[in-house]
């Protein structure tokens, strides 16, 4: 007999699905119950490395860790990862499959994978007592409602209940969740339960007459009001900003700086939310040179054009700015494609297909792009500490000089490494810090007992908090064991035709 199953759908983008599903997960693993999370399509640039070597979302691998479980391949079988404006790099079950523009994928490709999407649901459904789905966008799409994959055309197929969370922190929210419902045909209807309000300030009775309202319109119960909380965005597909971060007094006398440069395609910037929960240390994206000018660390990340983010850095005025730190002993570090961009050059035939282009030459380092994708979870030794990653890239570092670091190489106080991740290593991290702080003449002191892990555990925690304590949990559970209530009334006018 198949689990249970919820998809979370949204009134728009960002409405607060991911967060959501992850506190649905926490709440019911802690009821003992044995859930999963599943994203069937998921177009991110920050993604994770399972222990199998599959590509998936990260905010998938996080709402695993919700549920105490590993990621899987199976919980987001479709990734895509933009590589400009007209194309996606295609990731199947956790392995690319090539690049395909938004046309070429709505236009035919996208519905053939219907099928692969359904069987891991069916897996996942068959092996876990429930399956926490969360849409993408806006489940009334529906200019793509025929190749839907992921919000109604999953829900239809296999039978589950949609919840439809609103931001109304926003505004319009009641416009929106009707809306929603009346732009869908009869079949998809009748499978919208009803509704979750996130982000509210304020006094709740004071929403109660606009929620009865909404009841009478639509036919449909209001599952629960999350109030607004700062910081309880986990990993998220898209945006740009910083999680985690503590606003927490240093302990020593001086604060640490860390300008991260915001190039084109970054992906996984992530990486820096383990700096930002260290007390003491602001981080903040910059697009400017000027910016770099009082950073005692600036970090070059990862991005899915490494090309096109050298180009920009040159035309911003960055690219000199980086050189001249390096040169000036300030220090630097460069995470995966930030760590090709500081190398001398870079033979490009797959990504931008630019051929041989120069770096910014700080590093030792050649680096030729694979037709393959690198997916791996290293784990190392760096600063006397042990370090684990995940590595997610086409280029091939050749490191021919420098001090080794985690694969990668270290000129004075320039850092370069493939590994993401790197940094969630809570003693390796403090070192890395106080050596930062030692070549920035900074009276930085990192805490001696922050764990990342643990922050975001606490995290996780505050989001099944939410749930538990915001939401009718007894109507969600039997929406998930039983389905969408029977004879939801239909709201016109419905999908056109």
């Amino acid at each position: 007999m198949s689990g249970g199953g919820l998809l979370v759908a949204g009134t728009t983008s960002d409405a607060g699905k991911s967060v959501v599903t992850a506190g649905i997960c926490r709440w019911l693993v802690r009821q003992g119950v044995k859930v999963a999370p599943f994203k069937a399509q998921n177009m991110s640039l920050n993604s994770f490395v399972t222990r199998e070597g599959a590509e998936i979302g990260r905010a998938q691998a996080m709402q695993a860790q919700a549920c105490r479980i590993e990621p899987t391949a199976l919980m987001n079988p479709v990734l895509l990862k933009p590589g400009g404006e007209q194309s996606s790099q295609v990731v199947l079950l956790g392995k690319p499959v090539g690049e395909l523009s938004a046309r070429g994928y709505h236009g035919g490709r996208q519905q053939k994978l219907l099928g692969t999407v359904l069987d891991c649901l069916a897996e996942l459904r068959g092996t876990y007592d429930a399956v926490i789905c969360e849409g993408a966008g806006s489940p009334a799409e529906i200019n793509l409602r025929r190749t839907d994959i992921v919000n109604m055309g999953i829900a239809r197929n296999a039978r589950i209940p949609v919840l439809v969370v609103g931001d109304i922190d926003r505004g319009g929210v009641f416009a929106s969740f009707f809306g929603t419902v009346a732009l869908l045909s009869p079949e998809d209807q009748a499978l919208v339960a009803g509704f979750l309000v996130n982000k509210f300030r304020g006094d709740v009775s004071l929403l109660e007459p606009g929620l009865d309202m909404l009841h009478g319109l639509t036919g449909r119960s209001t599952y629960g009001v999350l109030p607004f909380r700062h910081g309880l965005g986990i990993d998220e597909e898209d945006g740009l900003g910083v999680r985690n971060s503590r606003a927490t007094a240093p302990v020593g006398e001086d604060v640490l700086r860390v300008a991260v440069c915001a190039v084109p395609l970054m992906s996984n910037f992530t990486d820096v939310d383990a700096l930002a929960a260290e007390p003491g240390v602001v981080v903040r994206f910059v697009d400017r040179p000027e910016e770099l000018a009082d950073a005692d660390l600036v970090v070059v990340p990862g991005t899915r054009g490494t090309v096109r983010a050298l180009e920009w850095l040159r035309e911003r005025g960055l690219a000199d700015a980086l050189v001249r730190r390096a040169a000036e002993g300030r220090p630097v570090l460069g995470i995966c494609g930030g760590f090709q961009i500081l190398g001398e050059h870079i033979e490009d035939e797959v990504e931008s297909r630019r051929g041989q282009v120069e770096g910014l030459g700080v590093l030792p380092v050649r680096v030729r792009f694979a037709r393959e994708k690198t997916l791996t979870r290293p784990v190392g030794e760096a600063l006397g500490e042990r370090v684990e990653g995940y590595e997610i890239h086409h280029g091939v570092a050749s490191v021919t000089s420098g001090e080794p670091f985690l694969d990668g190489c270290r000129v004075g106080q320039t850092w370069g490494t493939h590994w993401h991740g790197s940094l969630e290593s809570d003693g390796f991290r403090r070192a890395f810090l106080r050596e930062v702080a030692a070549a920035a003449g900074r009276r930085f002191v990192p805490a001696p007992d922050t764990s990342f892990g643990a922050l975001r555990e606490e995290q996780l925690d505050r989001l099944g908090d939410l749930i538990e304590q915001h939401a009718d949990t007894d109507a969600l559970w039997r929406l998930i064991e039983s389905g969408a209530p029977q004879g939801l009334p239909f709201i016109p006018p419905g999908a056109p035709a």
